[in-house]
């Protein structure tokens, strides 16, 4: 479970800081950061995060369109939406565009450790 590669991408430093910090504390190792959309596609080009935690609401890139290219790139990559401004149409959305879940802000890191055991259950890992 502690060898997942999460990628957390937040246009807010402070939150990739707190998720980063929560989940190291959990145990995680491989924690990478995007500031915006553009960063986690370009994040997902080059190397194949087991999830992404992506914001909805950036610059350059919103976690939308970001959603679409990381799924186009590789579709067995787990994408979790947060979003503080989570709109019932951005929730069905991006649900219809492939995201894996759907998380109101703040998230907490027990929301994301739930989510990273049915990761971990779904491929059969232990």
């Amino acid at each position: 479970m502690y060898g997942l590669k999460i990628l957390l991408c937040d246009d807010s430093l402070l939150v990739r800081k707190k998720l980063r910090g929560a989940l190291a504390e959990q145990g995680f190792t491989q924690l990478f950061e995007a500031a915006d959309g553009e960063e986690a596609v370009a994040f997902c080009q080059t190397d194949t995060p087991d999830l992404v935690l992506l914001d909805i609401v950036m610059p350059k890139k919103d976690g939308i369109e970001a959603l679409q290219e990381i799924k186009q790139i590789n579709p067995s990559i787990h994408v979790v939406i947060a979003s503080s401004v989570g709109t019932q149409s951005n929730l069905i959305k991006a649900i219809k565009l492939g995201a894996n879940n759907f998380l109101q802000k703040p998230v907490t890191t027990q929301a994301i450790i739930d989510i990273i055991q049915k990761i971990v259950d779904e491929r059969g890992e232990r």
